[in-house]
């Protein structure tokens, strides 16, 4: 072997030989040139393990940036690297060495030389950080090519030489194949937690955990040679791990037992020493390593020809569409030749070796062919789930009551289950399907339940319809109408809607199988609903009390008895009409004020009355009894707040509300009984004045002349009625003279309005004339002829002037005592006149009639 004693360029040295020796001088001068010793605390120790030629140093190299020796492929396979050695990592932080061992299982040394290999493992166990563990993919469970016994005995000798260490076990797979990492992975934690629990322990450490000691990691790297770039990649991630690999969550985050740096060499040395002065550290004879490794080959052979064997992966792929007959047997055939086909190979070498390997076998190529079995037995679950469903729904739609339909399918299906089970069987495995038998009855009771759950809630939402449909009207009218029996027919609606809906459910529950406790929920739930019903529909009405009270004020108000609508003649009692109907309104509201399903008594009706019907009384009870205002309050005495739908304080407010709004009908109908009774009054007093006129006239004898002075006018202004009116129809509406007329008549007529102030007998033929203008314009109602225009009204009036006076005459003179003397006797002439001014004036009243009415349906045509 070249003598590389110290290469300085890459600050690396050999710090033990083969022959074991400790290198002092080398260690001490790559301390010095790295300045190991200022670095404290702040530094790390990487090593790595693994079997001779499997390609430790270029990992080092490539992944440190290292110059440790390689093998040269074209010289052959030999051993390269012999003893320890040690050199900086180039470009980490923080200060980082490396050492790299010399490879395990090498030809040079031989089968019994050994000691060295475990002695070198354990130096690098106890003083590294992280140890790289290199093996090859394809040796993963192999004892040797693993180092698991190598190990083994590490794990013994350490805790029993060394204080415990937190040290970081990287496994490096090299040649990583197409098995995917997270599948091997599993396999090497738990090989080493196997080695961890079989190691006998001190007392102190019996219980320790593996992680107590060793924080595992596993990575995996393609083939070098034939993926050259895809390994440099992925040692370039690798690589970055290391990057202040101390700090806290690094690769060796939580060590512990850190040497400072200046102590570093010393340490090292007195390890070394410790180490080559144990003479237990022997391992097991080669021939088990031997039997171990020709097993393990024959079992991968046999692993291989099974998977590609034709019937088996035509079984896999028919498993994975739909159901295989005779699934069972098939499967448990190619098992057990693939098993004898091993034992016949493996009978010469060690038993133990043998039978673990077989078992080893046997677990591998179960687990292979269970996810073929669970599809089998998924598809027979999911094929009998659903011709249970069909045959379930079947069922109830032929009538079958619920239960009955329900325990019949499933224990008919259940039993198919188990029939297609027993094809599917292998005895080899000996699988528990109880699990998969478990999740289908799990399936079929979950069916059972959603649609039985269906089945009630449609069933429950029927009954809910029916009984909404039944309370709401009835309610709303009853509400309508309220009174002092409003809520105890409310109360008698409900409970016989409510025993008639139970009634229905109950009888249409028997067909389920559900318990007492169930059912009565269900009966408690549709009473309940029932009176949210109530209790929803009474707040929606209570929302509009207002609008009701004046409906109800408005009604008793503006009709009477017979629902006729009253007419203010100036004898209605109001003010008792008004108390009355008030009085209904507060009762409404009273029933409004809290929800009386309970039937029990309250004084609500009573504290409105008194507080707002009759407020002095109130008023004075109050100061006598030195307590606060009945209305003043939230809540109402004995009603709890959840049944209150008009609290106190609303109720006042809301019946102040009510007051303002109605008092404008009040106000009304008192002004237009007012108006009535002076209206009266001036018909009164003016029939009065035209008896004092007649009696004038009378003693004057200027009737007759009237009568006949109207007898010729009436002639002639009756044809010209009817083509007035046309006329005025089409003129202004206002009937009064323009105020320039007025003018007029002031200035005109100031000299005649002097002289009748110098003479008195003009002021009596004026009073006189008034009274009789008076009367006439009372009669002949003038503002309304004038309604459709001064033409119209003038035509109208001309034909109604004459035989207005004269019926007034004619009135005034019936009630006259008639003459004991002929004298007193009116002419003949005079009475024959009065008929005939009878006869005309009716026939002007009706010409005028048919003229206005003609005048009317003129003007809604236009």
């Amino acid at each position: 072997m070249e003598k590389l004693a110290t290469s300085v360029e890459c600050c690396s040295t050999q710090l033990i030989d083969g022959d074991g020796s400790f290198n002092v001088t080398g260690i001490e001068k790559l301390i010095k040139e790295v300045k190991l010793n200022e670095c404290g605390l702040s530094y790390a120790v990487v090593s790595i393990m693994g079997p001779q030629s499997s390609g430790k140093s270029t990992l080092l190299n490539h992944l440190f940036h290292t110059n440790f020796r390689e093998m040269d492929a074209f010289k052959g396979r030999s051993q390269t690297t012999k003893g320890i050695w040690m050199a900086k990592c180039n470009g980490i932080e923080p200060c980082t060495v490396v050492m790299d061992l010399e490879g395990t299982d090498g030809r040079e040394r031989g089968e019994d030389d050994t000691a060295f290999e475990k002695q070198s493992a354990l130096f690098a166990l106890a003083v590294s950080d992280i140890v790289l563990i290199n093996m090859w993919c394809h040796d993963i469970g192999r004892e040797q090519a693993a180092n698991k016994p190598l190990l083994k005995t590490v794990f013994q000798v350490m805790m029993r030489l060394f204080s415990p260490r937190k040290t970081t076990l990287m496994f490096v797979i090299r040649d990583k194949t197409r098995t995917p990492l997270e599948n091997l992975e599993p396999v090497l934690r738990e090989d080493i937690q196997k080695i961890w629990d079989s190691v006998p322990k001190p007392e102190a450490h019996k219980e320790t955990p593996l992680s107590e000691f060793f924080h595992v990691e596993v990575v995996a790297l393609s083939s070098y040679e034939e993926k050259e770039e895809l390994f440099k990649e992925q040692v370039s991630n690798l690589r970055q791990r290391f990057f202040h690999s101390i700090a806290p969550g690094g690769l060796a985050g939580d060590r512990r037992g850190v040497v400072p740096a200046s102590g570093f060499s010393f340490s090292a040395q007195e390890i070394w020493k410790v180490i080559k002065e144990n003479k237990d550290l022997d391992l097991p004879a080669h021939k088990v390593m031997v039997a171990t490794v020709r097993c393990e080959e024959i079992a991968n052979e046999k692993y291989n020809s099974f998977t590609e064997c034709e019937s088996w992966c035509q079984l896999e792929e028919a498993s994975r569409s739909d159901l295989v007959s005779g699934f069972g047997k098939k499967l448990n055939s190619l098992l057990h030749t693939s098993l004898t086909k091993y034992d016949s190979e493996a009978t010469f070498f060690d038993e133990g070796v043998r039978s673990l390997k077989r078992k080893q076998l046997e677990e591998k190529l179960l687990q292979l062919a269970q996810p073929a079995h669970q599809a089998i037995l998924g598809h027979l679950r999911s094929g009998t789930l659903e011709k249970f469903k069909e045959a379930f729904e079947k069922a109830l739609n032929g009538g079958e009551k619920f239960s009955v339909a329900a325990r019949n399918c499933t224990e008919s299906y259940m039993a198919l289950f188990d029939e297609g089970y027993q094809d599917a069987f292998v005895e080899l495995a000996n699988w528990d399907s109880s699990k998969v038998r478990e999740k289908l009855r799990r399936d079929i009771d979950a069916h059972v339940a959603s649609v039985q759950a269906a089945k009630l809630a449609e069933l429950t939402s029927s009954y809910e319809v029916r009984v909404k449909e039944a309370l709401y009207g009835p309610v709303e009218s009853l509400f309508d109408g309220a009174n002092n029996e409003t809520w105890l027919s409310i109360r008698n609606l409900l409970r016989c809607e409510t025993e008639s809906a139970v009634r229905g459910l109950s009888s249409a529950l028997s067909g389920f199988d559900l318990d007492e406790n169930a059912r009565g929920k269900m009966i408690t739930g549709l009473e309940d609903y029932a009176k949210g019903v109530i209790e929803t529909k009474a707040r929606e009405e209570a929302g509009r009390v207002v609008v009701r009270m004046k409906d109800r004020f408005s009604n008793l108000f503006a009709y009477d008895a017979d629902s006729m609508p009253r007419v203010w003649t100036g004898k209605e009692d109001i003010r008792f009409i008004t108390k009355t109907a008030r009085v209904e309104c507060l009762k409404l509201l009273s029933v409004m004020a809290a929800i009386r399903l309970d039937d029990t008594a309250d004084n609500i009706e009573k504290i409105l009355f008194a507080a707002l019907l009759d407020p002095s009384s109130s008023a004075a009870a109050i100061k006598s009894n030195k307590a606060g205002d009945p209305l003043a309050s939230s809540t109402w005495d004995q009603i709890p707040l959840s049944k209150t739908m008009i609290t106190p304080v609303q109720c006042k407010t809301l019946w102040r509300q009510f007051m303002t709004e109605t008092e404008y009908s009040v106000t009304q109908a008192i002004s237009a009984q007012c108006m009535m009774r002076t209206k009266m009054l001036d018909i009164k007093f003016n029939s009065n004045a035209a008896l004092v006129i007649v009696n004038v006239l009378r003693s004057a004898k200027i009737i007759p002349v009237l009568i006949s002075g109207y007898m010729s006018s009436s002639t002639l202004l009756e044809p010209k009625c009817e083509s007035g009116i046309q006329e005025a129809n089409r003129r202004s509406n206002n009937w009064l003279p323009p105020p320039w007329a007025i003018v007029a008549l002031l200035i005109l007529g100031f000299n005649e309005f002097m002289t009748v102030l110098r003479n008195p007998l003009y002021l009596g033929l004026i009073f006189v004339g008034y009274l009789v203008i008076k009367a006439a314009w009372v009669q002949l109602d003038i503002p309304g002829q004038f309604r459709y225009g001064i033409l119209a009204g003038l035509l109208s009036i001309s034909t109604k002037l004459i035989p207005t006076i004269m019926n007034i005459l004619r009135k005034l003179s019936e009630p006259a005592p008639a003459a004991t003397t002929g004298a007193n006797n009116p002419p003949r002439h005079l009475t024959a006149a009065t008929k005939a001014l009878e006869n005309g004036s009716t026939r002007s009243s009706t010409a005028s009639s048919g003229n206005k009415t003609e005048y009317s349906g003129h003007n809604k045509e236009q």
